[in-house]
């Protein structure tokens, strides 16, 4: 009897930094305990090296693409107004998971698309609930300057792959709409839970979280619950709200056969007053500094990751995209490029170290460096999101272990100069991988196919 495929849960928290979480160092230090979430922590692996890109839509992009998000034109935060998201010839995790039998569900942002042929259900989701674009949308409303007689009006959307997405008229998106807007995305991914194990098909849940994106409101339930304001008390809103997940998990009796995946999309708000904290590290979303890029990601799957693991080795955003499919047993495409490496043998403590060494760092379409393993060759500097990004006279390389602040001053950079064999040689193969495949520019029309293997 073939074995059964595992659900996979996909739990993606807005702008979260590395600091926020009592199982990485915050917790009761931000105000708030995380109880669900740190016990959590213990039934699995704790990456403290996970790398996401500087932005919303380059990571959600590269989550579902396994791609850099370079690669396929959605390197920058999408806006309304904005044209583009990802074309029809990307193929998503949801749409190879599709292909393998699974039910397919997405709530909350999706960012990578808002238009028809763009949405998630164009691209493998069965369903999907959440606004075009991001949670800020809300404030217009309360800016003397709008007008919604001459200026866009944001609403929520839901669809299905069948009837194709609507706007909801009557649920335009305001400041009250989008305190309470977890709630309905808990209703929603909850009934999805339940309708597919009842029909007693696999499932894919991509359950997006709106904390701790802004404003950090909390519901009424929530307010005063930590005692130590509005921020705080989201952080206890969204460990609740995971926590709830979980438990709908256990009740259903599917916990030793789902994947549940706990993970930031990049680093902390910067914005007054809901700015967050990158902890051990420096920077916000929106940079290349470590805190910009590094956020958690808790992994569960009883019997077969290990629990109470944790590790400092890299595993980058494009990895969960190879990786969960592998673990579904789907085949990863092979007529495109992929930058997602398989970490199955890693997450499920098969080997010690990851299965990659470094990756490439961008914000925007502007490249700021190369990782690679502890070390960071860096073209341009940028801590937080106001900071203005000059380019450095000279390369300027970190060590991560002895500088996790990157202080370092330049004439320190003589006694590592030996990483620069190994940066360098990542830097040659994706370069070399540009020339086999072009880039998708951003606002490429939905039918764009790139360039393949260009002499």
């Amino acid at each position: 009897m073939a074995a059964k495929k595992p659900n996979i849960i996909f739990f993606h928290i807005d702008n979260l930094g590395q600091g926020e979480l009592g199982c990485y160092g915050g917790g009761i230090l931000r105000g708030a305990e995380t109880k669900r979430i740190d016990q959590f922590a213990q039934q699995g692996l704790k990456l403290t090296h996970y790398v996401v890109e500087a932005q919303c839509t380059p990571t959600r992009s590269a989550l579902m693409t396994g791609r850099y998000s370079i690669r396929s034109g959605n390197h920058t935060v999408a806006l309304a107004g904005s044209s583009g998201g990802l074309v029809a010839w990307e193929r998503t995790m949801a749409d190879v998971l599709t292909d393998a039998g699974y039910a397919t569900s997405c709530v909350g942002k999706w960012h990578i698309g808002a238009e028809d042929g763009r949405w998630p259900t164009d691209h493998g989701f069965d369903e999907w609930y959440g606004p075009a674009h991001s949670y800020d949308e809300c404030l217009w409303t309360e800016d003397p300057f709008y007008d919604p007689r001459r200026d866009p009006v944001s609403y929520m959307f839901e669809g299905t792959k069948e009837n194709g997405v609507q706007e909801l008229k009557d649920q335009q998106l305001t400041p009250e709409l989008r305190i309470n807007v977890d709630v309905e995305y808990q209703k929603r991914a909850m009934d999805f839970i339940k309708r597919s194990v009842d029909a007693e098909k696999p499932f894919f849940l991509y359950h997006n979280h709106s904390m701790m994106h802004l404003p950090n409101v909390p519901r009424e339930e929530f307010k005063g619950k930590s005692g130590n304001g509005d921020w705080a008390d989201c952080l206890v809103e969204m460990d609740h709200d995971f926590g709830q997940i979980l438990d709908l998990v256990d009740e259903m009796g599917i916990a030793d056969n789902t994947i549940v995946v706990f993970a930031g999309d990049n680093g902390p708000e910067e914005m007054q007053l809901w700015r967050g904290t990158s902890g051990f590290y420096e920077g916000s979303y929106f940079t290349s500094a470590e805190g910009g890029i590094r956020t958690p990601c808790l992994i569960r799957w009883p019997g077969k990751i290990p629990a109470g693991q944790s590790s400092n080795e890299m595993v980058h955003v494009t990895d969960m995209f190879t990786t969960l499919l592998k673990m579904a047993g789907s085949d990863v495409p092979e007529d495109r490029i992929i930058d997602g490496i398989d970490q199955t043998e890693f997450f499920l403590g098969k080997q010690e170290n990851s299965s990659r060494e470094g990756c490439v760092l961008f914000v925007g379409d502007q490249m700021h460096g190369v990782k690679w393993k502890d070390f960071k060759l860096m073209f341009k500097k940028q801590k937080y999101f106001f900071d203005s990004v000059p380019p450095l006279g000279f390369v300027n390389l970190i060590n991560l272990i002895t500088d996790p602040k990157e202080r370092e001053p330049i004439n320190h950079q003589h006694l590592h100069t030996w990483v620069m064999a190994h940066a360098g040689k990542i830097l040659k193969e994706f370069q070399s991988s540009l020339k086999q495949e072009a880039p998708i520019p951003a606002g490429a029309p939905l039918d764009f196919r790139p360039d393949r293997d260009k002499k």
